[in-house]
């Protein structure tokens, strides 16, 4: 397939239990260059098992599946002792805050609603494919809400904490506010270029895939505590 604007053609595998939705995406992906489905699983086994074989850039995983859920799946497809693995995005019909957690939390780069206009699907798959993350901005205030109402976080770990510098520890603080790259510069007054600098070496630093999982460390290592200005 053809790439367009991109230099590489993003590659998708679709997880789904229904066929209809299945086709309906894969129709949608593939009517946009620079896209190729390259397999689809009716369940979270078939879909690891899948994406091992043809390792493709990103998996749109459903959550409720039979055999192995799209929280399981997408936990070994981003296992930290794992090989790099595809980067996952869950798609599912349920607004419920326990799936965002437990699918954020299991590594997922994204989570987008099924009736996600198909602009927004396209260009989520695309953000998640180039490494970054792609939450619906309802989806980050809830998921800071949750913590918000969470007992108290455990104890940090300060020997990771420490390796942060005063500024990367700032952007830190910004991103689990659920802030962008663009409203980080603009609230340090640098610009974006240098924020997703320090996005990319706090990254590195504490071990974290990418920005989502990096709100979660956040709040759940207790360096940012809920309701902190």
């Amino acid at each position: 397939m053809a790439g367009g604007a991109a230099d590489h053609t993003i590659t998708v595998l679709i997880a789904d239990d229904q066929m209809l939705v299945r086709a309906g995406f894969r129709m949608l992906i593939e009517a946009r260059d620079g896209f190729e489905v390259v397999g689809e699983a009716g369940d979270g086994l078939e879909a690891v098992t899948l994406a091992r074989q043809v390792q493709p850039d990103v998996v749109l995983m459903d959550i409720r599946m039979p055999v192995m859920d799209g929280v399981e799946a997408t936990r070994i497809l981003a296992a930290p002792h794992a090989a790099p693995g595809p980067r996952v995005i869950i798609l599912t019909t349920f607004d419920l805050d326990q799936y965002v957690y437990d699918a954020l939390h299991a590594g997922a780069s994204g989570f987008l609603l099924k009736d996600t206009p198909p602009a927004d699907l396209i260009r989520a798959i695309e953000v998640v494919a180039a490494g970054e993350a792609m939450l619906d901005p309802a989806v980050t205030r809830r998921l800071i809400e949750r913590f918000a109402q969470a007992p108290s976080p455990r104890a940090a770990a300060p020997t990771v904490l420490k390796e942060l510098s005063a500024r990367e520890a700032e952007v830190l603080r910004l991103l689990a506010k659920g802030l962008s790259n663009a409203e980080i510069a603009r609230e340090l007054v640098v610009n974006e270029t240098t924020v997703k600098s320090h996005v990319a070496h706090l990254l590195m630093k504490l071990g974290l895939r990418d920005r989502v999982q990096a709100v979660v460390f956040a709040y759940e290592s207790g360096f940012v505590k809920p309701g902190a200005a």
